[in-house]
């Protein structure tokens, strides 16, 4: 079913912001821009720019990075915090190879304890919250309106590739790392590590949380995929089904399907609550070589799910940003983008940020979509009901297979 106000016009490129290249640095390596990420309320956005630098950058972009002939539609005096005036850019130092970044949900007052642990002479106020993840295994905690660093947790032995906040506000985060395991964390309880998941033979290179919190999802290189209880923190079950390593995941809004994107150049869409595959999303290339020297061309970087859970946005290294919408097996949308390493939808809508490989982090126009009725009403209803609770419903046949994503 076509969605109202869909459009089909292909990304087009907002903005692009290259970083400073001082000349004490040997500018060859460790400038990747692994990870960048959108507050949750939209207001700052975090981008992991080489060098163990982090930029936090007040959203929306200032008018001297957008092109003339572009109103951002998200721009809206009503980001600036109140009593503070505008936000200021920050720069956070780490002194690692950043690899991972997280915001916590906002607001959050449960941040209040440990905002007052560390700043007891700061009024009692709820904070905005950024977790970067390091080279050497660290997780730094920084308090984004002000840029201080608030705690530091140790535990993992090797590079901590991924980080995910659970979306309740509950302060609980999760890290993913080389050292094969990932790790829960209290942050009210001033950074306690709760628990360590084991299982993972090779490097866990994405972690993604629910939005209902019920489940963890981590992809680790390997061709299965790890789901996870968030209650109990124990394996619920291993999907199977691509052919090469598995290097990203993502959960729609109603937390109803799960996507992975893996090396073998496919998506893979799934119900996590069954485990079923629902759909394949392939990755072909628009100039195939004429020989067999560029195999692996098509591999996946990064997928991401747009925040009313129409769309897909997929990272590939055949240059290509791609748009898919969720009933359709082919992109409806392309755009040219070099060495692309990550993706994420702007909380709000319409943009998608991308980081690459040269340390750049660049904005595309999204499609913007009025959601159908139907789509509304499923995804309150799977916000809160399984796919086993729908099943059970005394509704027909085709409604249900509507609300459990089976009308593909």
């Amino acid at each position: 079913m076509e969605e109202e106000g869909r459009s089909r016009e292909e990304p087009l490129l907002l903005a692009e912001l290259k970083p400073g290249r001082p000349h004490q640095f040997d500018w060859k390596s460790s400038c990747e821009t692994w990870s960048v990420a959108f507050s949750p309320d939209g207001s700052w956005f975090a981008w992991s720019q080489g060098h163990c630098i982090v930029k936090l950058i007040p959203w929306p972009l200032e008018e001297q990075f957008i092109p003339k002939g572009f109103e951002a539609k998200s721009r809206s005096s009503k980001n600036e915090t109140k009593g503070r005036g505008s936000p200021k850019e920050k720069t956070l130092d780490c002194g690692q190879i950043v690899w991972g970044l997280a915001f916590s949900p906002w607001p959050s007052p449960p941040s209040k304890k440990l905002w007052a642990r560390h700043h007891p002479q700061v009024p009692d106020v709820s904070c905005l919250i950024l977790a970067t993840g390091l080279n050497d295994g660290q997780i730094k905690i920084w308090e984004v309106q002000t840029g201080l660093l608030l705690l530091n947790l140790s535990g993992h032995q090797d590079v901590v590739r991924d980080l995910s906040f659970t979306p309740s506000g509950s302060l609980i985060l999760v890290s993913a790392s080389r050292d094969k395991t990932l790790r829960i964390w209290d942050l009210n309880k001033h950074g306690k590590q709760i628990q360590v998941l084991s299982g993972h033979l090779q490097w866990v290179y994405c972690c993604s949380i629910s939005p209902d919190c019920s489940m963890l999802c981590s992809a680790a290189g390997e061709k299965s995929v790890f789901l996870w209880s968030m209650r109990s923190y124990t394996l619920i079950r291993k999907l199977e089904g691509h052919q090469s390593s598995v290097v990203s995941c993502d959960f729609s809004p109603d937390s109803a399907l799960l996507v992975t994107a893996s090396y073998d150049t496919n998506v893979i869409m799934w119900d996590p609550y069954t485990g079923e595959r629902l759909r394949s999303l392939h990755h072909t290339q628009l100039n195939p070589p004429m020989d067999d020297s560029d195999v692996h061309i098509s591999s996946l970087r990064s997928v991401c799910f747009s925040p009313e859970g129409l769309y897909l946005a997929t990272v590939a290294d055949d240059r290509l940003l791609r748009i898919w919408a969720l009933e359709l097996k082919t992109p409806i949308a392309f755009a040219p983008m070099t060495n692309g390493l990550c993706c994420t939808f702007f909380p709000h809508g319409g943009v998608i940020a991308t980081g690459t490989r040269d340390g750049h982090v660049q904005f595309w126009t999204a499609p913007r979509v009025l959601s159908s009725l139907k789509h509304l009403c499923r995804k309150a209803l799977r916000s809160f009901l399984t796919t086993y609770q729908v099943l059970a419903l005394p509704i027909p046949k085709k409604m249900k297979e509507f609300l459990t994503y089976r009308t593909f």
